[in-house]
């Protein structure tokens, strides 16, 4: 049986872990962390719970396919439920918007409250439709790497259906040419933040997103977000894969031009079977760079689910980088305060979004001064308005995140302290309430402790910016061209950043492992 080593067991390296599992692989994944996860993991402090990271669910059936994939019901692991709504947006002029999940009644809720044409959103909401249904095939679910892909039908339409793509226009100039209202264009321009691009710089073929949400629907897993971690790993288990926590991959080792195993602290294997069963697979001690304290695991591929920068840069030291892809510039990163309120606000729900008065000053601080506008856009999730049990009786948890810039070595103390002062003034103004006053507990996630936490290169949450339009050919492959059997998934590689993406990176490769 081939042995294969997965570096890293965020969602996407469960996800591989489960699908070459399924093909009859010995699939051993390597985690620094005493949990599983990464980014989509949780905690709890002081009787709330939180999600740590996404908060989103969109696309449940590429979470489902998993147990569908090996005969399994997904009911018996997984359960979740549709959102009747997608969003409620605040702005300081007390305007306030309930995007509902049907996108008929959402377009009369903006007509009503905003005045922009019913029509408009009807028809924005079908070229979404349109425009993910043309790139789906192409971009998501194939390798852009491949000369296959590009001589596939699917091709073929993209081809033909270029113009209408949004590839030579930025989201925010097709979203002003559509609306005439500032609020709306502005609603729409957010969704660039769901892969940390800047709607003012990155191509309008990113209206795609809104799709997911309003089309196919927004989801909310029942035991929360971190039930999509542990479901898959319960699911991955049962098919016999391994899971070593704490234990941290130094090296991959690298023999004319193969790989042949990854290299981890002798002391981390506690667990794996004594010394004198392993004494064949110690490295010998003249062997170049590798010190004497260490031990050699050998594997027929590697799949890291690491960060494809840290991969090549901390684990692969001796091998050819490629540096024009890795030198790229970095998606948003995010400043996350967790709070627990000692209040229920009936005016909030799931997900809520307070947006800045000055939306292109936001980004441009964002991405040009490295630091963050002293007018955040404020986005806080409350997840006890569905899992009640998340906050005690009477209170809410809240997931405070500020988009950020990542981590060029600022002062996040002093960045922190202002935003975290500007954002309590700011919610404190929308809701007419003291918010300061309220909480309980907090604990703070910031460009730094992401980037220790999750080895997310400079703590960006996407990986390699999306700020131009040819950013889908500057994410790494899911393979190397170079070494052979060694594979990339997750967000820093293609098709790119968050949870359905990082999913689709997890099937690419499998249908590309040999």
């Amino acid at each position: 049986m081939k042995k294969v080593a997965i570096i890293g067991a965020g969602i996407a390296g469960i996800a591989s872990a489960i699908r070459l599992a399924h093909k009859g692989l010995d699939v051993s994944v390597y985690e620094t962390n005493s949990y599983a996860g990464g980014k989509l993991s949780s905690f709890e402090l002081n009787g709330y719970r939180f999600d740590a990271g996404p908060s989103l669910f969109t696309l449940p059936n590429l979470v489902t396919e998993l147990f569908e994939l090996v005969g399994k019901n997904p009911a018996d692991f997984f359960e979740y439920e549709q959102l009747n709504e997608v969003c409620r947006y605040f702005w300081e002029d007390q305007t306030r918007l309930t995007a509902w999940a049907e996108p008929q009644k959402f377009a009369q809720e903006v007509e009503q409250i905003t005045g922009e044409s019913a029509e408009k959103i009807v028809q924005f909401l079908k070229e979404s439709a349109f425009k993910y249904d043309v790139l789906d095939g192409l971009f998501l679910q194939d390798s852009l790497h491949k000369l296959s892909t590009w001589a596939s039908r699917k091709a073929l339409k993209g081809y033909l259906n270029l113009p209408k793509l949004g590839i030579f226009g930025t989201m925010n100039d097709a979203n002003e040419k559509l609306f005439s209202n500032p609020k709306i264009v502005q609603l729409f321009n957010r969704y660039a933040t769901y892969n940390g691009s800047d709607p003012y710089q990155t191509p309008a073929t990113l209206n795609i997103i809104p799709h997911l949400e309003y089309n196919i629907g927004a989801f909310f897993p029942n035991k929360g977000m971190v039930s999509i971690t542990d479901s898959l790993v319960k699911l991955a288990e049962s098919l016999g894969v391994q899971f070593y926590y704490e234990t941290k991959v130094e090296e991959i080792v690298v023999k004319n031009g193969k790989v042949t195993g990854v290299r981890i602290m002798r002391e981390e294997l506690e667990g794996m079977g004594n010394e004198e069963d392993n004494a064949d697979t110690f490295i010998p001690h003249n062997y170049d760079l590798i010190p004497h304290n260490s031990n050699f695991i050998p594997t027929d591929s590697v799949i890291s689910n690491m960060d494809v920068t840290h991969t090549y840069r901390k684990l692969l030291p001796n091998e050819k980088h490629p540096n024009f892809l890795l030198n790229q510039p970095k998606s948003s990163s995010g400043v996350i305060f967790y709070w627990g309120i000692k209040k229920q606000f009936s005016e909030l729900g799931l997900h809520n979004i307070f947006f800045s008065d000055n939306y292109q000053e936001e980004f441009r601080t964002m991405f040009d001064k490295k630091t963050i506008y002293h007018d955040p856009t404020v986005y806080i999730n409350i997840t006890s308005k569905h899992k009640t049990d998340d906050a005690p009786e009477g209170s809410e948890n809240w997931f405070v995140l500020i988009n950020a810039s990542a981590n060029e070595g600022q002062n996040w103390d002093e960045i922190i302290r202002q935003t975290k002062e500007n954002v309590l003034q700011k919610v404190s103004r929308i809701l007419g309430q003291n918010i300061a006053a309220l909480i309980e507990c907090e604990e703070i996630l910031d460009p730094r402790t992401i980037e220790s936490k999750t080895s997310s290169a400079q703590g960006a949450l996407y990986g390699n910016s999306s700020n131009n339009r040819f950013a889908a050919f500057l994410r790494h492959a899911n393979f190397s061209s170079k070494i052979k059997n060694l594979y990339f998934v997750g967000g820093s590689v293609h098709p790119g950043g968050g949870i359905p993406l990082a999913l689709s990176s997890a099937k690419i490769m499998s249908d590309n492992f040999k």
